[in-house]
């Protein structure tokens, strides 16, 4: 038995059993030898409108994936902004009086990790942290403010900008170790000037790098056991498949463009699996346009994502060029469920640090025209059968470094080296 304990605050964080982020599962799962963990989460469950708690209980515990998850009672986030912001506050103010009594029952942690996009939770960390006299590292999924600065919900230069900015500043300092998800992340604090070779207070010796990835042992059994009866995937054309949201950031309309210009091309066809607040607009353009190549899925369970991108010819990983920045790289699970699934990749922008050209298991996009997309997939099609089959080999290859088991290694040996200090 362990005789450590992690504890993980990530306010979206849920077993495989439900929709959320199941990055702390995957990293708990695989510890299990070496630490116990326990992940806080809130109650309100952001991807399904989904409430865990309908009471005025403090908090429930779920441990019916073998890694105890607790609760924290949350209002919903649906109604908008003020909403969301709502629910970030009341879960970061209620994470100290759950704490406490769970620590009270079941021990304290030896080690807390907390974890992005908001910085509530990492302040709480970090906080809770000093109370139990013990290390906090976070974990930074998502720059902010930078994220907040680029979709112009405020700017740099403003007070509440300044702010944040501080803010994030104080967390990097406090925290006793940083885990970014992108290899450039890193790039950000040299670009503060926040390092100490700059004369800053930030000391790159306690960031580590640690991504996304994909489990593939779980991965690959899906692929092969869990089938979905769709028969356009077994139909022998070659599928442009793309999985995921359907919303502004992720431009899927670009993806009916390119459709567009290739409708000459009678075995190549675009399926599109997923929902999201664009699914019916785009559904109504391929009517009133005629875009007969295209074909929206709707939602399917995410243990079906394995087999449909396995049938598949190409998957796109198609963003917004302007809405974020992407120099710094792309840790997005979706990235590394495409590669396990042996297909190449093609990425509507191009990535500083890209991992497709480290891999050499896709193409990224110039310029994130449809016209550059729709020449990019014609490319693979008419591709020589040795060099596509290298391609999707390659990608295979490289989703094994992601692979859980690889980057949980990572992970514990970041933490014995901190616990020894």
């Amino acid at each position: 038995m362990s005789s450590k304990n992690i504890w993980v605050f990530h306010h979206y964080a849920t077993p495989p059993t439900m929709n959320g982020f199941s990055r702390p599962y995957n990293f708990a799962v695989h510890m299990k030898n070496k630490y116990d963990t326990t992940v806080f989460a809130a109650s309100y469950l952001h991807f399904s409108d989904v409430n865990l708690i309908n009471s005025k209980e403090a908090y429930i515990i779920i441990e019916d994936s073998n890694i105890p998850f607790v609760f924290v009672n949350t209002p919903s986030s649906a109604q908008g902004t003020v909403a969301r912001v709502k629910n970030m506050i009341v879960f970061y103010k209620r994470l100290f009086s759950v704490t406490n009594k769970y620590a009270k029952e079941h021990g304290k942690p030896d080690l807390i990790i907390a974890s992005s996009p908001h910085p509530f939770t990492m302040i709480a960390g970090i906080k809770i942290a000093k109370k139990f006299k013990v290390p906090c590292v976070c974990e930074i999924r998502d720059l902010w403010p930078e994220a907040i600065f680029a979709f112009g919900k405020t700017t740099e230069n403003s007070i509440l900008g300044k702010w944040l900015i501080m803010g994030e500043n104080w967390i990097y300092r406090r925290a006793h170790a940083l885990i970014f998800l992108k290899e450039g992340d890193t790039d950000y604090l040299k670009e503060r000037k926040w390092t100490l070779e700059q004369g800053g207070n930030i000391d790159l010796n306690k960031c580590h790098y640690i991504n996304n990835g994909v489990d593939i042992e779980a991965y690959t059994r899906q692929m092969t056991e869990t089938a979905l009866d769709d028969l356009d995937l077994i139909d022998g054309k070659f599928n442009v498949v793309y999985t995921g949201a359907i919303r502004p950031i992720n431009n899927v309309g670009n993806i009916l463009d390119a459709a567009t210009l290739l409708k000459g091309h009678d075995d190549i066809q675009f399926l599109i699996y997923g929902d999201g607040n664009q699914l019916e607009a785009l559904k109504r353009r391929v009517i009133d346009e005629e875009i007969t190549n295209v074909k929206f899925k709707g939602y399917v369970d995410k243990k079906y994502i394995p087999y449909v991108l396995s049938r598949s010819s190409v998957n796109i990983l198609n963003y917004s060029q302007t809405t974020y920045n992407w120099t710094r790289g792309n840790s997005s699970n979706k990235l590394f469920e495409y590669m396990a699934s042996g297909k190449p990749v093609i990425s509507t922008v191009r990535m500083g640090y890209c991992i497709l050209e480290k891999y050499q298991c896709g193409l990224s996009l110039e310029q994130p025209t449809p016209e550059e997309l729709a020449k990019t997939i014609l490319k693979v099609h008419d591709m020589p059968r040795d060099q596509y089959e290298e391609m999707a080999r390659n990608a295979r290859m490289g989703a094994e470094d992601f692979n859980y088991l690889v980057l949980t290694d990572r992970l514990i040996k970041t933490i014995d080296g901190i616990l020894k200090d």
